[in-house]
């Protein structure tokens, strides 16, 4: 996970995506394609971070014709994270009064997953 941003209900998934990816390009500057879901579609919004954040967008979207489960490419990496995000007592529901304590949580859960799977791998 390279950034986290929490913010309040009353914000939308594009205008969160653009203030992430806006920090995200002076941190990391090889990267260079972020896959996204069908919500944030639309030649508007990839041309806006084409622009800002110098980005590739790619829509990960699910065929209309399909129906049940379906394991879309790559987004199933963002759905496993969830989940085991999920398996964090304080992350399993919403305790935090602080979108910053939230993210603190957060970053704590993936430390702690990291550090589990570098330790799994070094005793190997």
């Amino acid at each position: 996970m390279l950034k986290v941003l929490v913010t309040e209900a009353n914000i939308g998934d594009r205008d969160g995506a653009t203030w992430l990816l806006s920090s995200l390009g002076e941190r990391f500057p090889r990267l260079a394609l972020v896959w996204v879901d069908g919500g944030f579609s639309g030649e508007a919004f990839a041309a806006h971070i084409a622009n800002t954040c110098q980005l590739k967008i790619e829509v990960v979207k699910r065929s209309d014709d399909l129906k049940g489960f379906v394991l879309l490419p790559r987004r199933w990496v963002v759905e496993r994270t969830f989940a085991w995000l999920g398996n964090y007592r304080r992350l399993s529901k919403d305790y935090e009064y602080s979108v910053y304590s939230s993210e603190a949580m957060i970053y704590a859960a993936m430390t702690h997953l990291m550090v589990r799977r570098l330790a799994r791998n070094r005793a190997a």
